[in-house]
């Protein structure tokens, strides 16, 4: 983890707010030694939430689809 000073992270404030980004976490030293961590803000968001996407597809067909790939896996066993 990168330690940086006040006047170094100061000076260099995008390329810090860049570290913290890609490895998560930086820390910055005063001169009277204190430290403190600067971390990246967590999104909000739920991974699980995707844009949605306009289909012409019936709830039947929808059905059928599903129920026709579970028929091609029936009996491959479960993998894990």
């Amino acid at each position: 983890m990168r330690v940086y000073t006040y006047s170094e992270a100061r000076q260099k404030l995008a390329s810090v707010l860049d570290r913290a980004e890609s490895t998560g976490k930086v820390l910055i030293r005063r001169k009277d030694g204190s430290t403190f961590a600067l971390t990246p803000e967590q999104d909000g968001r739920s991974p699980l939430d995707v844009p949605s996407i306009q289909a012409r597809v019936s709830t039947r067909e929808l059905v059928e689809i599903v129920k026709k790939g579970r028929r091609k896996t029936k009996g491959r066993g479960r993998r894990g």
